[in-house]
């Protein structure tokens, strides 16, 4: 273990998970896969890595959806961040149960439940071996939990913001209906934005391309992918930087 920590690319990383991967079967949050991504997150927690996490509401309630539902848009993003604060409770819990010391910092007051975001704090919890997760998004309607991981990462100063999605990279097309499609290994800020990928949202993108923070999409589902990309694995994902 003190081999691997020495070989760790990033000291301190922001995790962005979807709210759709902690989908089961039949369940708004499938307590097995929770309890498998604990376990990985505590893998790479024990390689000394400082790690925060913003995870989206997705399987609870998207404010877009909502809003195309005929939803007010604001009442549907209120909705959307408070499933997040949801999903970081969740998660707080399972890792918890495996011996970490987590905190959630809600952009919502809600003293009752989570600590209030204040940057400073978020440091020196990190500072001391703690995980944070940040919920309710940026506390702002129109803003997404892609845009909220960007500005974290930011406001923290991470080394690098890791998208945990549910295929392993970025393609040229959709890989399940193009047999054509290849996965880019790695990619320019401003190649996303000429070829409009899908990655993030442009404000999430501009984010990390103007603090210079590289951006790494991975498949969440692969196991052992999180901790290979930390150790240097170029293999998994493709990499987001700048020239």
């Amino acid at each position: 273990m003190s081999d691997d920590k020495s070989r760790v690319s990033y000291k301190r990383v922001l995790l962005k998970l979807s709210g759709e991967a902690l989908l089961g079967n039949g369940h708004n949050i499938d307590p097995l896969f929770l309890d498998e991504l604990a376990q990985e997150l505590k893998t790479v927690h024990e390689l000394g890595v400082e790690l925060a996490i913003v995870i989206g509401g997705g399987n609870i309630f998207r404010g877009v959806a909502g809003s195309a539902r005929g939803m007010e848009r604001t009442s549907a993003d209120n909705m959307g961040m408070l499933a997040t604060v949801i999903n970081s409770l969740a998660l707080q819990s399972a890792l918890e149960s495996h011996g970490l010391q987590v905190r959630v910092q809600s952009a919502i007051s809600m003293p009752q439940v989570a600590e209030p975001f204040i940057r400073r704090r978020a440091v020196r919890h990190l500072e001391r071996g703690r995980i944070v997760i940040f919920a309710a998004g940026t506390g702002s309607p129109f803003f997404t939990t892609d845009t909220a991981a960007s500005l974290r990462a930011a406001e923290i100063g991470a080394n690098c913001l890791l998208k945990g999605t549910k295929v392993d990279g970025i393609y040229s097309a959709d890989p399940n209906l193009d047999a054509d499609a290849h996965r880019y290994s790695e990619l320019t800020y401003d190649k996303v934005f000429t070829d409009n990928l899908k990655v993030m949202d442009l404000t999430a993108i501009t984010l990390c391309r103007d603090n210079a923070i590289p951006i790494i999409v991975f498949s969440i589902l692969a196991r052992g992918s999180l901790q290979e990309i930390l150790l240097g694995d170029n293999r998994r994902g493709t990499l987001i930087r700048g020239e």
